[in-house]
């Protein structure tokens, strides 16, 4: 009986499926390189050793493997001003801009159980920097101190450590306005519209 019930916890706390599936890997490498694979082959098994890890384990760990991937402007990658990328699509360019580092750590780290509504996009104001810059913010509760998840400064430090940044918007997905959509709002809808169809 005891076993079974191990096996039952096994079953229901693992991932039956990859975070990038081998058909999607397979079309990324004939598309793009052998390179372009092994960046999907590496995060599937990140997270795989991330699974039971600590809350603070996953952030770093997947913050990290982000923020290595090179910074690249929209216009010259995309050939559009404000392009929101999957993280397929961020992935398998090796390049991507503010937005698409945040993007890439919401769904890596929603992949491992991190509940969505700790996580907001979060619209700042970087000192000396004329336009607007976005990281990801983790909020233990709705109270806490939120953590700082950034593609410039690399170690998540609690805002307050940051008083390089001025927030200027926080974005949740759980929480949108039904009454009324922001610029935001369908960024993600064209977002999630990508994924759901494996764009890379």
């Amino acid at each position: 009986m005891k076993i079974f019930i191990i096996i039952l916890f096994f079953l229901f706390t693992s991932h039956s499926e990859d975070f990038s599936s081998d058909s999607l890997i397979k079309r990324v490498e004939n598309k793009y390189n052998r390179f372009a694979k092994n960046r999907f082959i590496a995060l599937n098994e990140l997270l795989k050793k991330l699974e039971k890890e600590n809350i603070s384990t996953k952030l770093e760990k997947v913050n990290d493997f982000f923020n290595n991937v090179g910074y690249g402007d929209d216009k010259k990658v995309y050939g559009v001003d404000d392009y929101w990328a999957t993280p397929y699509e961020f992935l398998a360019r090796d390049k991507g801009d503010c937005e698409d580092y945040v993007i890439g750590k919401y769904f890596a780290l929603k992949y491992l159980g991190v509940p969505t509504s700790k996580m907001f996009l979060s619209y700042v104001r970087v000192d000396g920097a004329k336009d607007a810059h976005m990281v990801l913010t983790y909020f233990d509760t709705p109270s806490s101190e939120p953590l700082v998840l950034d593609s410039i400064r690399r170690i998540i430090f609690p805002a307050s450590k940051r008083t390089d940044l001025k927030p200027i918007y926080n974005f949740n997905p759980n929480v949108l306005d039904k009454g009324g959509k922001t610029a935001a709002h369908k960024k993600w809808d064209e977002l999630l519209k990508r994924i759901q169809e494996n764009k890379i």
